[in-house]
């Protein structure tokens, strides 16, 4: 398993679950994390198996709730598109009446604005205490 370049380059490293990695978008208008099954060449939730994939919405479950707990959203979004990085991740984003992107998609809205580097470590380590 070798994590996609580009989600490399745009995320903060937070922790890894039994399956996923998780990963926080360097974007600090949205409380938005990306889980990567730590699966080498899977580019769709239907090409892991059963078992991995009860494992990936137990995962999606548990970072929904941590989300709506700490953050209050108004909704969670929920995506696993692909058509720009083809290595399977799924987005999870707390969304709020009036964010930045409100009530469109966050994808190509506006260009990020990324956290600073202690505010995203900070960040990353609140999460993963949580999920710990």
């Amino acid at each position: 398993f070798v994590l996609d370049s580009r989600l490399t380059a745009d995320t903060i490293p937070v922790t890894d679950l039994t399956l996923c990695k998780v990963l926080l978008i360097n974007d600090s208008r949205y409380p938005w994390l990306i889980l990567v099954p730590k699966r080498a060449e899977k580019s769709e939730i239907h090409h892991l198996a059963e078992e991995e994939q009860a494992t990936l919405l137990t995962e999606i479950t548990q970072i929904s709730e941590m989300l709506e707990a700490e953050f209050r959203p108004d909704k969670i979004n929920i995506g696993a598109l692909g058509n720009i990085v083809s290595q399977l991740h799924v987005h999870i984003i707390a969304r709020n009446d009036g964010d930045a992107a409100w009530p469109g998609p966050v994808w190509g809205h506006s260009p990020a604005t990324a956290y600073t580097a202690e505010d995203g470590e900070k960040l990353a380590q609140s999460i993963t205490q949580k999920l710990t």
